[in-house]
């Protein structure tokens, strides 16, 4: 059996999500369904676990899912973090540039190196393309980094000019990190559907749902705002499928 909650769980945070683990442990075996000792993380914490025939609970992204796992996992439902100016269970993405750099509008950073987290990110990739194509713009990605942190060190340290980071993640980054202080919004993009729980086809959604929510409901105060967890909303699979695909950054790739 697989779980795990990679997605948001740096080291300061690790602790606090294995106690929810356990408390959704708990109101599992109190509902009749299998589940493991202990979270799952590293690289099998991802891909490998969300295409897992033994996979119990997992956090991805809405890309991936709509991409290449919504008809082959289920959809278990959306932590809310709540996320300032988004509907229950969505989020957005901040565009983040070095605190010193001069330029202030979006449309100054078109030209600009964008580090990216990976092809397949919805606030990593997708939103910012996105955000930036609805404006008549074109974003230049230069750099892939493997992660939202990784994007943000590269804008402090000048390998890049301005990278898009999930607002949770931005939350994390401001309360944990101190590349945060380097750096400055510019910009947000549109509310997507959050980072969907799922887990193997066949699991009983409902009763998983309600495991879930009642853990989040009686973690401790501490843990839920270190987690920045408020309640799991029931954002429905058309709603992630309704996204278009973007194109890949080799696509829309420009000298740089």
């Amino acid at each position: 059996m697989i779980a795990s909650l990679g997605m948001y769980d740096p080291p300061p945070l690790q602790a606090a999500n294995d106690r929810l683990w356990q408390l959704i442990r708990a109101g599992m075996h109190s509902r009749g369904l299998p589940a493991p000792e202990a979270l799952t993380r590293g690289e099998d914490a991802y891909w490998k676990a969300w295409q897992s025939p033994a996979l119990v609970l997992s956090q991805t992204c809405g890309l991936p899912f709509r991409a290449r796992l919504h008809d082959s996992v289920t959809l278990i439902g959306t932590p809310d973090y709540g996320v300032e100016g988004c509907a229950p269970g969505y989020y957005r993405s901040v565009l983040v540039v070095r605190r010193d750099d001069p330029r202030q509008s979006l449309a100054d950073f078109a030209p600009a190196r964008l580090a990216y987290n990976e092809a397949l990110s919805q606030s990593g990739w997708a939103a910012p393309l996105a955000c930036f194509t609805e404006r008549g713009l074109t974003p230049t990605p230069a750099l892939q980094t493997g992660s939202h942190a990784a994007s943000a060190q590269a804008v402090a340290e000048g390998a890049a000019d301005i990278a898009a980071i999930d607002a949770v993640t931005w939350a994390i980054l401001c309360d944990h990190n101190p590349v945060a202080r380097a750096l400055r919004i510019v910009g947000k993009t549109a509310p997507t559907p959050g980072l969907p729980l799922i887990a193997a086809p066949g699991a009983d959604a409902a009763a998983s749902f309600d495991a879930v929510a009642e853990a989040i409901a009686a973690l401790a105060d501490h843990d839920r705002r270190l987690l920045r967890l408020q309640r799991l909303a029931r954002i429905p699979a058309r709603a992630y499928l309704a996204l278009p695909i973007p194109a890949s950054p080799e696509q829309i790739a420009q000298p740089v």
